[in-house]
């Protein structure tokens, strides 16, 4: 049976082979490091006292100084469980949860096709490499020694140049006797509109070669020659050899130099991490012109168990690291987890190195901060806690995020230290040593606190969102929120902290929520569209603007109408949280109740009680089936029924309804 490509190294970015021979050892703890994947122990394939058999994890091979044993995980299993190699696979794929692809009888053709496009983008490489060299090169060299690569840095990451000719490496790889469709295949031409012409994917760009973690040339970057054109970085297209959601830039020099004990720092871009290397840090990788993914995430730890994401301290750099705290919450476990380096505003590591040299580098480095200090930083930064209403928020806020983490026993110290930094903030005696000036979140103040309104409109409790359940009207009522923003832009930078907490039930909400955060207050309501267009399709935004209850919202009939975007946003936004707030409250009140109290607890149930005794006093909502919920949701009498329950169970001096 042939195996689809990818499958195999799917398998083993999801195992790691010190898992895998952990079943059959007894590590030795005074060899083993296991934060470098370092592991030693008795060998399995021969009787022994000394741990003489090594496990690289990093590597993926093991090998016993004793016997002469060595191999991957595959090879380990095959040996310790005597049974083919078919049979090794179907093993861990299951330990792994994987199933096992259905017969292709394909799949060998296809491997013998990456293979030949692999053979063909070598050439591109070597092609690249000599028009660097020529005349019509000369420009992109003096940029790379401006940019401070000499040649051997030049040599070591394979820079060339692609001129700006519409068929030069076309004619070169056809002179060659490359068929057509191998070199349409490789991404490296694409076909006129015409049908009839092929043109080079790359002009007029300095050229960077993508490689895989077993050295396979997949993919090529090119950075722009020309200012003016539209996109400074270009990346290849997907192709056969090429997922950019799964492949990182420098991936397995920088496996080799973690193994080697360096801190792996994940960059931003290409030269970025030619900077990190020419200055020490060999150990540097960069995601491929897109936020991280969880399938570059598993790549970065099977690296290394703590990367340093190293961030640019602008707001859009503090944004995508928000986005990979939420990405990477359900994935941390002991031993895996991440740390942030924040750089100045307005620095990259480029910048950086050139101003302060390696030292100021590995002095962030070295103070990265880890992961809960950054969630902290994000539900903290520039707000005041001076209410119980606030403070509450925050709790919910913070709850919530814990909940994301599987692994109990981390989220268990998370939220201890979490806690720690609770109590720092809302300790009276260090509010008075601070003058009593109210409680600040960490960060100064960057991002305004925007209050929503907390009822909605009379013009709007008839609408027919009120008929929908409560995650069909959330998501209905997103739709009006990013419509409304992508018809007046101009409003965006307003909405960012809710925006960044929207939880989206669609994904395409999500991936036009996220485009919209990335270029606030940068682009005309014209340019913003035409970013949309080019990353999500055509569909994606006329699948919005067409829902009834978008196209007759104000701000999509008055597209540019600040005042009537503003209100609308805030009021749905308003909304959204009064949908959540009965789920949200009893759900926290039970959590109360079983030992998890804190000082909002008593202020919260005052406020439920409240409620419900001035839903009591109301003889219009004693007319209808409905009452009126902690955050003025409307729900159920049963449902009231259930948090009056409660309520009386934690505060007997409440009567019960």
């Amino acid at each position: 049976m042939s195996l689809p490509p990818g499958f195999l190294d799917e398998l083993r970015t999801r195992l790691s082979l010190s898992q895998v021979v952990g079943r059959k050892v007894i590590w030795d703890s005074r060899k083993s490091n296991q934060a470098k994947g370092d592991m030693w122990a008795p060998c399995p394939f021969h009787q022994e006292k000394t741990a003489s058999f090594h496990v690289d994890d990093r590597k993926g091979f093991y090998y016993c100084f004793g016997c002469q044993a060595k191999g991957d995980v595959f090879s380990f299993v095959r040996e310790t469980e005597n049974v083919e190699f078919m049979e090794a696979v179907e093993i861990l794929a299951r330990e792994a949860g994987m199933p096992m692809p259905a017969r292709d009888p394909q799949a060998q053709q296809k491997a013998d096709r990456r293979s030949q496009l692999a053979e063909v983008m070598e050439m591109a490489v070597r092609h690249f490499r000599l028009q660097l060299q020529t005349q019509a090169g000369a420009a992109a060299r003096d940029y790379l020694v401006r940019r401070g690569l000499d040649q051997g840095a030049q040599d070591r990451f394979e820079i060339g140049f692609a001129p700006d000719r519409w068929q030069g490496l076309w004619e070169h790889l056809k002179t060659a006797g490359v068929a057509e469709d191998m070199i349409l295949d490789c991404g490296l031409a694409k076909t006129a509109q015409s049908g009839e012409r092929h043109y080079d994917t790359f002009r007029g760009r300095i050229m960077f070669p993508i490689r895989d973690g077993r050295g396979r040339c997949i993919a090529f970057g090119g950075r722009a020659m020309d200012p003016a054109d539209n996109a400074k970085y270009l990346n290849s297209p997907e192709t056969l050899l090429f997922d950019k959601g799964r492949s990182l830039y420098n991936h397995a020099p920088a496996r080799e130099a973690a193994g080697n004990g360096q801190t792996l720092i994940v960059a931003e871009g290409y030269m970025d991490v030619i900077a990190l290397v020419e200055a020490g840090f060999a150990a540097a990788v960069a995601p491929l012109g897109t936020a991280i993914t969880e399938s570059q995430l598993q790549l970065l730890w099977r690296i290394a168990p703590e990367p340093v994401v190293a961030l640019d301290g602008d707001a859009a750099g503090l944004r995508a690291a928000y986005r990979l705290i939420d990405l990477a919450l359900p994935l941390l476990e002991s031993g895996r987890s991440l740390r942030f380096a924040v750089l100045p505003p307005g620095k990259d590591p480029d910048d950086l190195l050139r101003e302060g040299g390696a030292r100021a580098m590995q002095a962030l480095v070295d103070q990265a901060m880890p992961t809960v200090d950054l969630l902290w930083q994000r539900e903290t930064e520039g707000r005041r806690f001076d209410s119980p209403e606030r403070r509450a928020a925050l709790d919910k806020a913070l709850r919530d995020k814990l909940r994301l983490i599987s692994d109990p026993s981390l989220r268990r110290h998370y939220g201890e230290a979490i806690k720690e930094k609770r109590w720092q903030l809302f300790n009276p005696r260090r509010a008075a040593r601070q003058g009593g000036a109210g409680h600040r979140g960490m960060g100064g103040g960057r991002t305004p606190w925007l209050a929503a309104p907390t009822t909605p409109m009379p013009g709007t409790k008839s609408s027919l969102l009120v008929s929908a359940d409560a995650p069909a009207q959330e998501q209905l009522r997103e739709a009006v929120i990013l419509a409304a923003l992508v018809c007046t832009p101009e409003v965006i930078a307003e909405f960012e902290p809710q925006l960044e907490r929207m939880d989206c039930h669609a994904p395409d909400h999500a991936a036009l929520r996220d485009l919209l955060l990335d270029h606030a207050g940068a682009a005309s309501a014209d340019a913003l569209r035409a970013i949309i267009v080019q990353e999500l399709g055509e569909g994606a935004l006329e699948k919005i603007l067409s829902l009834p209850h978008v196209a007759i919202s104000p701000p999509v009939r008055h597209p540019g109408d600040a005042e009537k975007a503003r209100m609308t946003v805030a009021e749905e936004l308003a909304k959204i949280d009064a949908l959540r707030g009965l789920d949200a409250e009893v759900a926290e009140a039970q959590e109360d109740v079983s030992g998890l109290a804190d000082e909002a607890l008593t202020w919260r149930l005052h406020q439920a009680a409240e409620t419900r005794n001035r839903a009591l006093r109301s003889q219009q909502e004693d007319r209808t089936e409905y009452d009126t919920g902690p955050n003025g949701a409307r729900i159920n009498r049963s449902e009231r029924s259930a948090l009056d329950t409660l309520l009386s169970q934690i505060d007997p001096t409440k009567p019960r309804r």
